[in-house]
């Protein structure tokens, strides 16, 4: 008999390919998925999963992790095996560097990397201010600096259009092709001009119409989610009828973060947006848990303070909508504190995945327990290329997460209620490449299997 690394017995295994849950024994070798079996086998280490869901690690496809171990341990232990970091247009340009540190040190669970244009691109030629758009000599530059990266190893190219609203559509066409000619994914925040602006999302389908590339819109709720959900799912539903190859992400909250120096924050932006300063509260460094006041907004913004900032607005019943189409993936835009301390930011950071199960699967019954874990898994492994993640199937890379689906459930709160970075509840093991990485509330130090990917 094969003596395994692992064996978790008694499970209730999800195959998000076959929609189905059924229940029997996981062995994992080498890093790999072995055998899925009703037979008895032995294993180095066995997991007694009487009672358990047994799924595919949980796939984050818009993040900004970007190597921050801090971050990356909140997203561990909500279930998260693999994460998608350099969105919003941001993120490391040099990748080939990134991949070596990441690799050479190691990490909690799996990176992929975007190359960000909004931010990272257009700053290393030289663009600083988001007013204004790029040159056609800038534009050149951008276009040999990411085809270098697509080379590197990046899984696509990510647009944060909100950021650099100067961005002409030209550049935005420019680089979209050569997305499209080394079949790379686009990852587009839309540029969302004003709280009912369809327009910018309209521009996200003619980038994929023009260029055939897939395109990916980011944290749908974040952008549309504020009482015209329905209109912007009508336009990706059109546009999919006519085959344009567009998908979205979205988050589990009404309330989004971002930087108090970007664009976002710009007098003219919150203006158009009706936003109130009582809307906006301080979420990181020394003033963290106040809402901003006109005296306090002015002098953070002379001092170009990196602080980030939560913007309570939306619609919940919106959250759910868009997360019931089938071609929109869960995604938490979870991202690192500018102090370093993860007792800062957005709760989502820790739980997005377990509310998704809380909130849409046991209390509002909204979904199956099959159909949210293809949502976390199987889905996201297919826009992103991922042929042996996001499933349970023998050869299969060996990221599982193990939980309780009647008690999984999101812990944190926002500052002020509570803390941001509680663990959630109900998830008991999460298996990273073959290794137990997360045990029964605690993280196992020094275990660091995650690859950073390369996409060659």
């Amino acid at each position: 008999m094969n003596i395994y690394d692992v064996v978790i017995k008694n499970a209730q295994i999800a195959d998000p390919e076959q929609e189905v849950i059924l229940r029997g024994n996981i062995a994992l070798l080498n890093g790999k998925i072995a055998a899925i079996t009703s037979e008895n086998i032995k294993g180095k280490r066995e997991i007694d999963a009487k009672g358990y869901i047994v799924s595919p690690g949980f796939i984050d496809i818009h993040a900004h992790i970007d190597g921050n171990m801090s971050c990356g341990e909140l997203s561990l232990v909500q279930g998260v095996t693999t994460t998608v970091g350099g969105n919003c247009g941001g993120g490391p340009l040099n990748l080939d560097e990134f991949f070596r540190v990441q690799n050479g040190n190691g990490f909690l669970i799996n990176q992929l990397q975007f190359i960000g244009h909004s931010f990272s691109l257009r700053h290393r030629v030289g663009i600083t201010n988001s007013y204004i758009g790029a040159t056609e000599n800038e534009i050149e530059k951008m276009k040999a600096i990411l085809e270098k990266e697509f080379y590197n190893g990046a899984v696509g190219l990510s647009f944060g259009l909100e950021y650099a609203p100067g961005s002409s559509f030209e550049e935005v066409i420019a680089l979209s092709k050569i997305a499209s000619k080394y079949k790379k994914l686009i990852s587009i925040h839309t540029r969302l001009k004003a709280p009912n602006d369809l327009e910018s999302l309209r521009e996200a389908v003619r980038i994929s119409e023009l260029t055939g590339a897939l395109v990916q819109v980011s944290h749908l709720v974040y952008q549309y989610g504020t009482g015209v959900m329905t209109e912007a799912l009508d336009i990706l539903d059109e546009a999919r009828k006519r085959g344009v190859n567009i998908w979205a992400d979205s988050g589990m909250y009404t309330s989004f973060a971002t930087g108090m120096s970007t664009s976002v924050f710009d007098k003219e932006h919150i203006r158009e947006f009706g936003w109130k300063f009582s809307d906006l509260y301080i979420a990181s460094g020394k003033l963290r848990g106040r809402c901003l006041t006109k005296k306090l907004y002015e002098s953070m913004r002379r001092k170009k303070e990196n602080t980030i900032i939560i913007c309570n607005t939306g619609v919940e019943e919106e959250i759910y909508e868009a997360l019931l189409k089938d071609y929109i993936v869960l995604s938490s835009d979870s991202g690192s504190s500018p102090t370093g301390n993860m007792g800062e930011g957005h709760p989502q950071n820790t739980g997005t995945f377990p509310r998704l199960f809380r909130k849409m699967v046991r209390e509002k019954k909204y979904i199956s327990p099959i159909k949210a874990i293809e949502k976390c898994t199987l889905t996201p492994a297919h826009i992103l290329g991922l042929r042996n993640k996001g499933r349970m199937a023998v050869g299969c890379d060996g990221d599982l997460v193990i939980f309780d689906l009647n008690t999984i459930c999101d812990k944190s709160e926002f500052l002020g209620r509570g803390r941001p970075d509680a663990y959630p509840e109900g998830v008991y093991y999460v298996i990273v490449n073959g290794q137990i990485v997360f045990e029964n509330g605690k993280i196992k130090r020094g275990v660091l299997p995650g690859r950073a990917i390369e996409m060659k």
